[in-house]
């Protein structure tokens, strides 16, 4: 009997490869937000050299603008677009409004992501997930043609409005700034104590006050990073995997994920080199050129990080490798903003007020630690329970009615 060939295999393969990835991109994710959660990427040269091991912390520096930054993210975004096809997918096989399903479920994250960048940590990435999610349903019927074509103009355009603001001497994220001097104005955050006010707040209503104007920093950062088209031609490059499910048919898709590999490593580890030197030495060929690395650094190496994953995954499918990072992606937002949690607590003056003391060696070292800690809580949790406690929330609102969340003991 023939079968067809975009039958998906066995689901528990096919999570267990998400999965994986998911928790791999969450360890790549706190390494990249931890130098700012420490305040490290707030202080000036100066104080940055005074701290131990200093030394070590620039060549550190490079290696995270070269082997980390927005590789993970990438990664995530990648996920993301998987997701909207499965849950669509499954909705629909089942007879359910997959649609009206996967609405409430973008409000939901929108209202979590909100909390999380006013209330916890101004990086939050989620309310734009959420935004951007909601942009998924009319693009679907796109044809695969339509849908490549269309991510890879959406990667392409940062590169056309950074060299249109270059050269009009324009900055499209001016509006943010200003609101973010007015409220550093009101709350009396200056320069000089813009890298030590978290270290040094004694109250939650001081850390509150400089997360107000880190929410408008963080417009600010979408703005001049182009971050919506990025994350957008990324949704659309995993929506196109997912309704392949090219991820439940990797044995078939070796050759390919070969192909990809080398190409991805062949043209994004030279370009990130590059890359990471521009990142480290503020633009010196200009904003343009510096979009151009990220084009055709951080993308091809992202891809080759999750092509690298899924081969190792086709011959060691049963390695504790993946049982390692499964855990924490099965419940990646509980640990994303657990992670943000811990990073409070572990260096602001309302915690143990560790920022601006610790090398970024230290720090990194930290996230290590901290998600060693993530992983045994993880898979201690999954023992008694089916999801981890946000995405249980997650769900709840989504379908609007009480969802069992402990195990049932099977005799």
């Amino acid at each position: 009997m023939k079968t067809d060939k975009l039958s998906p295999v066995k689901s528990s393969e096919r999570f267990i490869i998400l999965d994986a990835l998911r928790g791999f991109a969450l360890l790549g994710i706190a390494m990249a937000n931890f130098p700012e959660f420490s305040l490290y990427t707030f202080m000036s040269a100066k104080d940055t050299a005074a701290l131990p091991l200093s030394g070590a912390d620039r060549l550190l520096r490079y290696l995270l603008y070269f082997f980390v930054d927005g590789k993970f993210y990438t990664i995530f975004s990648l996920l993301f677009g998987i997701g909207f096809s499965i849950i669509v997918e499954n909705i629909t096989r089942k007879g359910g409004n997959a649609l009206s399903v996967f609405y409430r479920r973008m409000i939901v994250l929108a209202l979590i992501g909100i909390v999380h960048l006013m209330f916890i940590w101004s990086g939050d990435i989620l309310l734009l997930y959420a935004l951007l999610g909601m942009l998924l349903p009319p693009l679907r019927k796109l044809s695969n043609r339509s849908l490549l074509t269309g991510a890879f103009v959406l990667l392409f355009i940062p590169v056309v409005v950074d060299f249109l603001c270059e050269i009009t001497q324009t900055r499209l994220s001016e509006p943010a700034v200003l609101m973010q001097q007015i409220y550093c104005a009101r709350f009396g955050i200056t320069d000089q104590n813009f890298a030590y006010w978290l270290h040094d707040a004694q109250s939650y209503e001081e850390v509150f006050q400089f997360l107000i104007q880190g929410a408008w920093v963080r417009m600010q950062e979408f703005i001049d990073g182009n971050r919506y088209f990025k994350v957008l031609g990324l949704f659309l490059i995993g929506f196109y995997i997912g309704s392949q499910h090219l991820y439940a048919r990797l044995e078939e898709k070796r050759r390919w994920l070969k192909k990809v590999f080398r190409s991805g490593l062949a043209v994004g580890l030279p370009v990130s080199i590059l890359y990471a030197y521009s990142a480290m030495n503020n633009h010196p060929w200009g904003m343009t050129v510096h979009s151009v690395f990220y084009l055709a650094g951080v993308y091809p190496l992202a891809f080759t990080y999750v092509s690298g994953i899924c081969l190792f995954f086709i011959k060691h499918s049963h390695s504790s490798v993946f049982r390692w990072f499964t855990a924490p992606g099965r419940m990646a937002l509980t640990n994303y903003i657990g992670q943000s949690v811990a990073g409070m607590f572990i260096f602001y003056g309302i915690g143990l007020g560790l920022g601006s003391e610790v090398s970024l060696l230290v720090t990194e070292l930290i996230v290590m630690v901290l998600y060693i800690v993530l992983q045994l809580f993880s898979s201690l949790w999954f023992v008694l329970f089916r999801f981890g406690p946000l995405e249980w929330i997650w769900r709840i609102l989504t379908y609007g009615h009480w969802i069992g969340c402990r195990k049932q003991n099977r005799v």
